[in-house]
């Protein structure tokens, strides 16, 4: 699973800012009280960031659901190993019995037939797993999104935030750690998220 396709910038406001000035005749003068419109712009210049790394191995449906696509895809390489081992076996058979001249031409035929149809279910299978394995990856992807878009939302409400983006790996050459949200964000998707996975898990079972 690719970490980067997971996350977007997440914006909330777009930057703005704005010059207030009153003058009278003798001179310019700037107004000591913060009008509302100075007050939205130093609104909208704060900015914050979230560790996307941080994010995949501290958030618990993150760490959830990744163990669970990871057995998935084990079983899956286990099922196709399995049936691709039977499948040579059952050539190399073939082979050897073909050498003692075993077989009658319509025999060996009909063997090579049996052959090639399991090679092509083998490799129709396959497809059919690694589909239906990238469309969950896909839905855990977006169920991600989703639930990191939704907290964000609720989360800005207070904090105000102009732009909360995504740092992971080098895509940010420098940022001061007073910017850094990850552990205030973690917490709070930790105490949202109950658990749904393992509840689901749980109920499916029985």
């Amino acid at each position: 699973m690719n970490k980067k396709n997971i996350f977007c910038i997440l914006s909330f406001a777009a930057m703005t800012a704005f010059t207030l000035t009153s003058c009278d005749k003798s001179k310019s003068q700037m107004d000591e009280k913060a009008s509302p419109a100075t007050t939205k712009a130093d609104a909208a210049n704060k900015i914050a960031f979230v560790e996307v790394d941080s994010i995949m191995t501290q958030y618990n449906f993150c760490k959830e659901y990744s163990k669970l696509l990871q057995q998935k895809g084990n079983n899956i390489q286990k099922t196709l190993a399995a049936k691709q081992q039977q499948l040579q076996a059952a050539a190399a058979n073939f082979q050897q019995k073909v050498q003692q001249n075993a077989y009658t031409r319509e025999q060996a035929e009909g063997v090579q037939a049996g052959l090639q149809k399991q090679n092509n279910d083998l490799q129709a299978l396959n497809q059919r797993l690694s589909s239906e394995f990238q469309a969950e990856t896909e839905q855990y992807n977006k169920a991600l999104h989703d639930s990191l878009q939704h907290y964000l939302a609720i989360y800005n409400k207070d904090k105000k935030y102009g732009m909360i983006f995504a740092k992971q790996g080098d895509n940010v050459l420098y940022a001061d750690k007073a910017y850094d949200i990850t552990n205030e964000v973690v917490a709070g998707l930790n105490k949202m998220y109950k658990g749904k996975l393992a509840t689901a898990g749980n109920k499916a079972k029985k």
